[in-house]
């Protein structure tokens, strides 16, 4: 067990009303925070903690944690009440009554969240239950009153057996400091990250306190020196500011000893944060610092005009100072100082005009301050599975952003790691859609370019432009994949949708049938029942992608002689070497059609020819609008490496001869020519260019690798 020293119940409610008085001015308030105190205290009378203390002690303790990143009145109350539906004899109805639903689903929500028995074995289980607490939380003060709750918890961890307390360690370093980073609430996360670190690895957390105490005589001394040249720095250009040292957490330093640096190379250790009073003054006083103290190359971050996701604002430079030792200085407003240590929590810090705060100002506030949260609850809003939500969240919210610039200077929020293609479909998914290229700090630059911090992205469109599937081996955003496969998924149905309502038509006028008759409502319901739909679209799907043979549907209204069915034979790629394997029949002569040249990974469909096997059509062929509903299901055999031959058109803007250049750039992606052609025209020539892919993979990166080519306008595949 790690030795420590245990925590005296001396905390009183007196304590936690003194602290709310600092910032809560309404007495209405303060007297719901009075009862809600009384209430838990009367509930929780006779219950002991593990460490010995009466209960109410550490509800009081969470509700002071909530004071210090000024919680409003609700947060405290539910706080001082968090355990009450889950340990004692309570209702909801019973809370409702005296304290009223806002309150009352706060406490609910925070119980919700105590019931879960979170595993931090491998990432996957780590993104998964901060997925499950903020898709749990419907108002982000349920989170910060679980944070305050583990907090304490985490304080008074030497209460409970060894391996529980490794346990709580790993959550709360894994799952809860995280989300409190995120929420920008850094006294929570810095404290949660230190006692992890005490718990997790003693011997380590030990010796980096022993090593700091060494070196805080000296340390303490520089700092002052330099926080004296500073100040007077700053006095003398007429700038008000309040300067102080800033500690270093235990964890920061224990992460950067694990990368290999040295305890003597962690510079900041020496750090000032300077409070200034505008923002203005932000870069006033960064301008004096550095006319004095050279600043170290590429150690600047000026989150002030690029906030954090978390809102977090500061001016972030390392110079050599005092004795030429390195200081990380920070330098912001108080109001962004109060942001950076409490976090969204501090919008409902009534501080101003004795509480009287304008309550639309207020809430306008919150909404823009929330917005992080609201990525997380959108995110698991959307339609994704578990893993895709995990990755969504552990890639785009819970990891550093970038931020790109539109060529107006409006800021486009990404994660690390995106290309131009997410950068337009963040922008609109029109954008996105119709996009053939980028242009970023004014060079062209390839679509699967991952772009850099403050890039200026320009996105060139073209309205007869489509996505294309490649795009979602290159984009980095799960929203963005999400829009993209939404888009082939709608298309492919259009697709479908058009085949089956001409294949039920045709059949009808074939069988001399009337199709308004056959469509009747009470028609309908039979044949909706019968195929399990529940719209006339759905059935024309099902007729389109062959789930329902046409005269199958038919024959619900008008019975008739079913056509004999093929002899079913199970056939898997394992136990061919065809190319193209059809659904339910072995051994039967198959022919890629003609007119649409179908290759490896195209969406196809077979055709029942008379005398000549079948023949395999793209689905989205016009032929086959032009066919009966001999159509089968096929698919492509995933164990064979054949190369297959298609036909595109390459649109220069040039009438020079680029031939070699289109070679060669063929080539580079291995792909082999079979002829080259070129079509003049008064001032542009286009090559139509017959080649062999192993498939539709390989054919989008040709196209990509051919469109980087400033005189290529277009490539497009040719269907006759």
């Amino acid at each position: 067990m790690v030795p420590t020293s245990k925590h005296k119940d001396d905390i009183t409610f007196e304590m936690v009303e003194e602290k709310v008085r600092l910032y809560i001015e309404n007495e209405e308030q303060i007297k719901v925070i009075q009862e809600a105190y009384l209430f838990a205290k009367e509930k929780h009378d006779g219950q002991f903690r593990k460490s010995g203390e009466p209960y109410i002690i550490h509800p009081l303790n969470v509700a002071q944690i909530l004071t210090t990143i000024y919680a409003d009145y609700e947060t405290i109350s539910a706080g001082l009440m968090h355990d009450v539906l889950e340990d004692c004899d309570c209702t909801v109805n019973e809370m409702e009554e005296k304290f009223g639903k806002e309150i009352t689903k706060l406490v609910q929500g925070v119980t919700k969240l105590s019931k879960i028995n979170f595993s931090t074995e491998n990432e996957y289980l780590i993104d998964y239950y901060k997925k499950i607490i903020v898709g749990m939380s419907e108002d982000v003060r349920v989170i910060i009153i679980k944070l305050a709750d583990r907090l304490h918890n985490m304080r008074t961890l030497w209460a409970i057996p060894e391996d529980r307390q490794r346990v709580k360690a790993h959550e709360a370093l894994d799952i809860l400091a995280p989300i409190a980073h995120h929420l920008g609430i850094h006294k929570i996360k810095s404290e949660l990250e230190d006692l992890s670190l005490r718990y997790l690895k003693p011997d380590v957390f030990y010796d980096i306190v022993e090593k700091l105490n060494k070196t805080k005589v000296e340390r303490d001394k520089t700092v002052i020196d330099m926080q004296r040249e500073v100040s007077d720095l700053l006095t003398e250009h007429h700038i008000p500011h309040e300067i102080k040292g800033r500690a270093k957490s235990i964890y920061s330093i224990y992460n950067k000893l694990d990368k290999g640096k040295k305890f003597s190379d962690i510079y900041d250790l020496l750090a000032l944060r300077i409070l200034v009073q505008t923002e203005q003054e932000c870069y006033l006083a960064l301008g004096i610092i550095h006319s004095k103290f050279r600043p170290l190359p590429k150690r600047f971050k000026d989150y002030v005009a690029m906030p954090k996701p978390n809102m977090y604002q500061s001016l972030h430079t390392t110079v050599f100072g005092v004795d030429g030792y390195l200081f990380e200085i920070q330098i912001r407003t108080h109001d962004m100082d109060e942001v950076a240590e409490n976090g969204i929590a501090s919008h409902w810090a009534y501080k101003e005009n004795g509480g009287s705060t304008n309550t639309a100002n207020l809430h306008s506030t919150t909404e823009q301050k929330l917005q992080f949260f609201k990525s997380i609850i959108d995110l698991s809003k959307d339609k994704m599975s578990s893993e895709d939500f995990v990755n969504s969240v552990k890639d785009e919210v819970l990891n550093n952003n970038i931020y790109c610039f539109t060529p107006k200077g409006d800021v486009i929020e990404l994660p690390r790691g995106a290309t131009p293609i997410d950068f337009a479909y963040a922008i609109h998914t029109k954008v996105g859609e119709t996009m053939v290229g980028a242009i970023v700090n004014n060079n062209i630059v390839p679509l699967n370019y991952e772009l850099q911090d403050n890039d200026i992205v320009k996105i060139n469109t073209n309205k007869s432009s489509t996505p294309s599937k490649e795009w979602l081996n290159i984009v980095k955003a799960t929203k963005t994949k999400n829009r993209i496969k939404s888009f082939f998924t709608k298309n492919d149905r259009d697709i479908y949708i058009e085949r089956g309502t001409y294949t039920l038509e045709k059949e009808l006028r074939k069988k001399k049938l009337s199709i308004s008759e056959f469509l009747s409502d009470e028609n309908l319901e039979k044949i909706f029942e019968a195929f399990k739909v529940d719209e006339l679209e759905d059935l024309y799907l099902q007729i389109g992608n062959g789930k329902a043979p046409v005269n199958a549907v038919i024959n619900v209204i008008h019975k008739g002689e079913e056509e004999p069915k093929p002899k079913v034979v199970k056939v898997s790629s394992k136990s061919t070497d065809a190319d193209i394997i059809v659904s339910g029949i072995d051994k039967v002569k198959v022919n890629l059609a003609n007119c649409c040249n179908p290759i490896y990974g195209d969406p196809i469909v077979g055709y029942i020819t008379k005398g000549n096997g079948i023949s395999v059509h793209r689905l989205n062929c016009h032929n086959l609008l032009s066919m009966d509903e001999r159509t089968v299901e096929v698919l492509w055999n995933d164990n064979t490496n054949k190369r297959y031959l298609t036909s595109i058109l390459i649109h220069t803007n040039t009438k020079d001869n680029h031939m070699l250049d289109l070679m060669q750039a063929i080539s580079m992606v291995n792909v082999s020519v079979d002829s080259m052609n070129t079509v003049s025209k008064v001032d542009k020539v286009t090559y139509e260019v017959l080649c062999y892919v192993t498939g539709v993979e390989q054919l989008n990166k040709l196209v990509l690798a051919l469109e980087k080519n400033q005189f290529v306008e277009k490539v497009e595949r040719v269907m006759r």
